[in-house]
């Protein structure tokens, strides 16, 4: 069982009272276990300003994957074939290859390292990686699971799919009893689009987050 963390000593925003189409909702606090753990039960996410000042998102609407939209190709069906998945069993490896400083619009930085790792530790942070036949580390993702919430933060690979082959695996631990969990991914890009990723205003998104709370996390028998 996941560990508590600390009590947030922050007065965070609440989302569900800011002004539509605002998804910067606050600017300082720090990455504190308790204080992440906190923002994300009110649908509150950590990202640093271009000022390296730490900020506190909702986006407007908000980026989710429902777990029947999941749209797996056919050369990635053959893909899954090639790889071998697991999960938490390279939680800082996936975060580190995740804030490779090559990659484009990196901001995942060390603290964000550590404060990530340091959920993983209490059980409320969580990675899937992908292996290949030679057994190294090819891809991955990682994020947030309470209740069940999972807030997905990052992915990366280095092997074609590899990334892919990770969500899919994650969305069936997700989905394997058959709970209306939550699957967050921030914002909709063009990329996750293809994967299934819709937009939901964040009225719906918090109201949502709110049920998806109250069920138990799929990571407990994962």
């Amino acid at each position: 069982m996941p560990t508590p963390p600390p009590p947030c000593r922050w007065d965070l925003p609440d989302p569900a009272l800011a002004e539509p189409g605002q998804d910067l909702l606050a600017v300082g606090a720090d990455l504190d276990p308790g204080t992440v753990f906190a923002a994300y039960c009110r649908g509150l996410f950590p990202m640093h300003l271009d000022t390296g000042e730490l900020a506190w998102w909702s986006p407007d609407p908000r980026g989710v994957l429902p777990l029947d939209g999941l749209r797996v190709s056919k050369s990635l069906r053959s893909s899954i074939r090639h790889y071998t998945v697991t999960v938490d069993a390279a939680f800082a490896d996936v975060m580190t290859a995740c804030a490779d400083e090559r990659r484009d619009q990196g901001w995942i930085t060390p603290d964000f390292v550590e404060a990530y790792t340091q959920l993983h530790r209490l059980g409320w942070a969580h990675s899937v990686e992908t292996w290949d036949d030679a057994g190294r580390l090819v891809g991955g993702l990682y994020g947030v699971s309470i209740g069940g919430l999972f807030a997905g933060e990052s992915m990366f690979h280095t092997a074609r799919d590899a990334s892919k082959v990770a969500l899919v695996a994650l969305v069936s631990i997700l989905r394997r009893d058959g709970l209306d969990r939550l699957l967050d991914v921030q914002w909709r890009t063009d990329h996750l689009a293809t994967l299934g990723v819709v937009e939901i205003p964040r009225s719906e998104y918090v109201q949502r987050l709110a049920a998806a709370l109250t069920l138990p996390s799929a990571f407990a028998t994962a």
